[in-house]
């Protein structure tokens, strides 16, 4: 890492007989991003701790405070006097285990803001403040000091001030329906990340990471018809100094694309990987096992090996009703409501181990809390590759503590892990890498409108993987999309542990004569590189994610037919490449209507594509 100290900081201290600033400046290493902090008098009266951001002079966070309440001392509001440290540029890169691309430069200004109470207690915490070209992050840190050592935050109210009244897209639960509407108009409890159009060519995202021993956070409005939120904490938050709360993000980027483009943001703000050998970590597409049987699992693991799979998935069921606390994950004893059996999982474990496939199982939170220290070295004995946490509780300090440690607990037994439902991540992955994916996110077991579809790209994917749950062959795929949107989705959401046959059992699937099929056992879901070529929130999107030696788009579309030109200039110039192109043509008489076409394409080649309402596409290009 080359550390080099910088003169980005401006300590201002200006005068006027309505007006007292105290103010710390930090810029982006490319001068663009400018965020300031402020202790603000007016006429003499202290008004607080105030931030501002602004992009090329153009404001994007009004002055907005920051301030804490506490269940057993006064806040943390106003009565502070700021001063910072020297500005040090921190310039570096870092290989991750897996990723949407191969290696992720970190590169920000960073500046420690002090602050401190003149009167009363004489409480200080730092504000650690971090200026990417992407955005801005900070945290708070309370160091260890005699009027603060244990001490419990009720009310974290950090706010995201917005100059007018820009469109958002707010959604309420990690699940929920997304909602485009005016900031003024958010309601207590918005998810995040909050995605706000500032201009035409200005996409802010409000943003968590490194939430591991803290209360969840959401958006509340700030009230009085104004635009704006402020954070709202799930829990109160019981710290012991010193303590570091999780950072507040503001991504920033010139279009949606751009933003999901830097979503690595969120995990250069966690640690690197703890993991001192994280090549037992695999990533890989997965089929679900429908019918909690032997020979249903064997024939996954048998289509796993033609289809270029490889993992096979025991969803709830296997060892009992899920949602009864009597029932014991250590046992394989079946629910009867979903299945009559009989199932050998150990069987089909070792079958799946001959054929080189794994086996992952899920288990739901009743089992987990009780059984975790039980089970996980069980599972690994068994030859389990890896655990779905089901319905686990999110949002307390508590169970936002617990689900991390129960992450790393599954690392000590190189077991990989699967969270579901309302989690959303915060970055975590990046240093126990096990965490392969999570869901917090309304997948298609729901049956998501393509217009929710494009909006989830651009909201809830800016936070990292996302347990999308492809169905291909259920009818409810054609009762929103396309089956070429469907394939087009296994290059758009990412998710190092991809569900591409969710309903499907391996004999339904292959009583089809559909040969498009090629493309889900040639996709990875792993990447080195990754561009959104263009994109509207809600509407469209056009990406493309290059593997080795070859490149995969996904074109997808809501509700207007449009013609897509893709421009192949990210293709190794002077190379030839042949491009497999699956589309819809509503003509062929076969059940999913996906044509495969090839054509030659080099780096000079623009790729024309109509795609009708709710339609899609997908794209292999291999060089020759």
């Amino acid at each position: 890492m080359n550390t080099r100290s910088t003169i980005l900081l401006s300590l201002a201290i200006s005068f006027s007989a309505a007006l007292e600033l105290h103010a710390v400046e930090i810029f982006s290493p490319n001068q663009k991003i400018q965020v300031s902090f402020v202790n603000m008098k007016i006429d003499s009266i202290d008004q607080g701790l105030f931030y501002e951001i602004k992009n090329e002079g153009e404001t994007l966070i009004a002055p907005s405070q920051l301030s804490f309440e506490f269940s057993d001392q006064p806040p943390l509001e106003d009565g502070l006097a700021v001063s910072a440290s020297e500005v040090t540029e921190r310039d570096s890169t870092w290989a991750p285990a897996y990723g949407e691309r191969s290696l992720v430069r970190d590169h920000y200004n960073e500046c420690a803001i002090w602050v401190a109470e003149q009167q009363g207690p004489r409480r200080q915490f730092t504000i650690r403040v971090r200026a990417y070209n992407q955005g801005v992050a900070f945290c708070y840190e309370f160091p260890k000091q005699d009027a603060l050592q244990s001490f419990t935050i009720e009310s974290e109210n950090t706010e995201f001030k917005f100059e007018n009244d820009s469109p958002a897209w707010a959604t309420y639960s990690a699940q929920g329906l997304y909602e485009k509407l005016p900031i003024s108009k958010i309601k207590n409890g918005c998810e995040r990340p909050l995605t706000v159009q500032v201009s035409d060519d200005c996409f802010v995202s409000l943003a968590e990471a490194r939430l591991v021993d803290y209360a969840r956070t959401k958006f509340d409005p700030i009230g009085e018809g104004k635009p704006g939120v402020t954070t709202s904490l799930a829990s109160d938050v019981k710290a012991e100094a010193p303590y570091r709360t999780p950072w507040r993000v503001v991504m920033i980027a010139q279009s949606p694309g751009a933003l999901l483009e830097n979503n690595d943001l969120l995990l250069n703000l966690n640690a690197p990987c703890a993991i001192e050998d994280p090549s037992w970590i695999k990533p890989g597409k997965v089929i679900r096992e429908t019918s909690l049987t032997t020979s249903g699992g064997v024939a996954c693991v048998d289509f796993a090996v033609r289809n270029g799979l490889q993992y096979i998935e025991y969803d709830a069921g296997w060892y009992g009703l899920e949602y009864d606390d009597a029932s014991d994950a250590t046992t394989i004893t079946l629910d009867p409501q979903r299945s009559k059996g009989p199932l050998d999982l150990h069987k089909v474990i070792e079958y799946a181990k001959q054929k080189n496939i794994g086996v992952i199982v899920y288990v739901n939170r009743r089992a987990l809390e009780k059984q975790l220290d039980e089970i996980l070295p069980l599972y690994k004995k068994w030859g389990i590759a890896g655990v779905k946490y089901g319905f686990v509780n999110v949002g307390s300090q508590q169970w936002t503590a617990w689900l991390h440690d129960a992450v790393r607990k599954a690392a000590d037994h190189r077991l990989m892990v699967d969270i579901h439902d309302e989690y959303r991540p915060t970055g975590y992955s990046r240093t126990y890498p096990n965490l392969m994916t999570q869901e917090g996110i309304r997948g298609d077991e729901t049956k998501p409108t393509n217009d929710q579809t494009l909006t989830i790209l651009f909201t809830r994917m800016l936070a990292g993987a996302g347990d999308n749950t492809i169905c291909y062959y259920d009818p409810r795929v054609t009762e929103n999309a396309s089956h070429a949107y469907q394939l087009a989705k296994a290059v758009c959401f990412y998710s190092p542990w991809q569900f591409v046959y969710w309903y499907d059992s391996p004999a339904e699937i292959e009583q089809e004569e559909n040969r498009e099929i090629e493309f889900f056992a040639q996709v990875p879901t792993v990447w080195d590189d990754t561009r959104v070529l263009d994109a509207a929130i809600g509407e469209y999107a056009v990406m493309a994610r290059k593997s080795g030696g070859n490149w995969f788009l996904g074109c997808m579309n809501a509700a207007t037919p449009r013609d897509i030109r893709a421009s192949l200039s990210f293709l190794e110039e002077g190379a030839q490449y042949e491009a497999t192109i699956y589309s819809t043509d509503k003509q062929l008489n076969t059940r999913t209507n996906v044509a495969i076409s090839k054509q030659p394409v080099n780096s000079t080649t623009t790729l024309n594509l109509h795609l009708a309402k709710n339609d899609g596409a997908a794209v292999h290009i291999q060089k020759m």
